[in-house]
């Protein structure tokens, strides 16, 4: 039963890592990003 639980903490974690990393990246946060190739064309 202990493995079970801390099997099902780990995929929740990830899931949760995964889905704030994409929200971020792809979301309204995106807006705030900056791009550093975009920042020193010449």
């Amino acid at each position: 039963m202990t493995a079970q639980a801390l099997i099902i903490a780990v995929v929740v974690s990830l899931v949760l890592i995964t889905g704030y990393s994409i929200y971020t990246a792809f979301g309204p946060p995106s807006k705030e990003l900056d791009d550093p190739y975009e920042l020193h064309e010449d």
